[in-house]
């Protein structure tokens, strides 16, 4: 039995046909939507969720694909293109009374979050997005050696077939080597919780994949069209990244500008898995974040 968030209720929302979101759910007030990343579920959430939920609804679901929400094959290249899954994210929200929410999102889940806050902007208030940048600037930035952090984002933008074969050969020791490489305190994913993620990663390698895929495919797509378009995000954004210095060879703050004009970025010291890591610096962003 996989865990779950002390506090938390459990629901099955069907957001799309044959697709139906696992959402924890808590507290009143406000709403705020929490989106995990890789290789993750809603668990990573479960500090800053329940600090959030004393004063807030707080609703963190498993992406599609992901944890225990519905893994639909992925038939087109739209099935998890961060623009499906965002309206996943909007239709799941308004089935559980929220037409209009605050939204944080986690590597992968900011992804999710960027595209909501473009697609959606009247549904989302404000938006946070912690430790990753936007597809097309990450894939632009990325180059040289330097582009050996992101081996996987290359691995699995492969066409289908090799990449989930070489992942599933191998499952714990590929989604353990993030979960190692990414953490600078190893004690923030305890054993039942890195056990939790490593579960759900290996019944879940085609749609991780193909969430991946869509990246480096219809997400760059997307990303290119609104940029050629203008488009920003409207609503209060913070950024929260680890403090890389000047390792990855780009400043963050300056590209996330071009998206959100009112922009918030701050740096925290921790690893990859900031709100496991550093769930008070984390709470404590977004409870700011939504008073903006």
């Amino acid at each position: 039995m996989n865990p779950a968030i002390p506090g938390f209720d459990y629901r099955r929302v069907p957001v799309a046909e044959g697709v139906a979101l696992n959402v924890a759910v808590a507290g009143s007030g406000t709403p705020i939507v929490l989106l995990h990343g890789f290789p993750q579920t809603h668990l990573m959430w479960r500090h800053v969720a329940a600090d959030l939920a004393t004063a807030y609804t707080v609703l963190c679901p498993d992406l599609r694909g992901y944890g225990d929400s519905d893994k639909p094959a992925a038939d087109c290249s739209g099935t998890y293109s961060k623009r499906t899954m965002a309206a996943d994210i909007v239709t799941m929200a308004k089935a559980l009374g929220h037409d209009r929410f605050a939204l944080a999102g986690h590597d992968r889940g900011a992804l999710v979050a960027f595209r909501a806050g473009l697609d959606h902007p009247d549904a989302i208030s404000h938006l946070a997005c912690l430790d990753v940048l936007p597809t097309l600037d990450m894939w632009e930035v990325l180059h040289g050696t330097g582009a050996a952090v992101g081996f996987h984002l290359y691995l699995m933008a492969q066409p289908p077939g090799l990449p989930e074969q070489m992942i599933s050969a191998s499952a714990d020791a590929f989604f353990s080597y993030f979960l190692d490489q990414w953490t600078k305190d190893p004690a923030a994913i305890p054993a039942d919780i890195r056990a939790a993620y490593l579960r759900a990663c290996r019944h879940a390698v085609p749609s991780i994949v193909a969430d991946y895929r869509a990246s480096a495919t219809v997400d760059v797509d997307d990303d290119r069209a609104d940029r050629a378009a203008g488009a920003r995000l409207g609503m209060p954004v913070t950024v929260m990244q680890q403090d890389w210095g000047a390792a990855l060879g780009y400043e963050a703050e300056t590209l996330w500008s071009s998206w959100a004009p009112n922009l918030h970025h701050r740096t925290v010291t921790s690893g990859h898995f900031m709100a496991e890591e550093a769930p008070a610096d984390v709470a404590a962003a977004l409870r700011d974040l939504v008073q903006r």
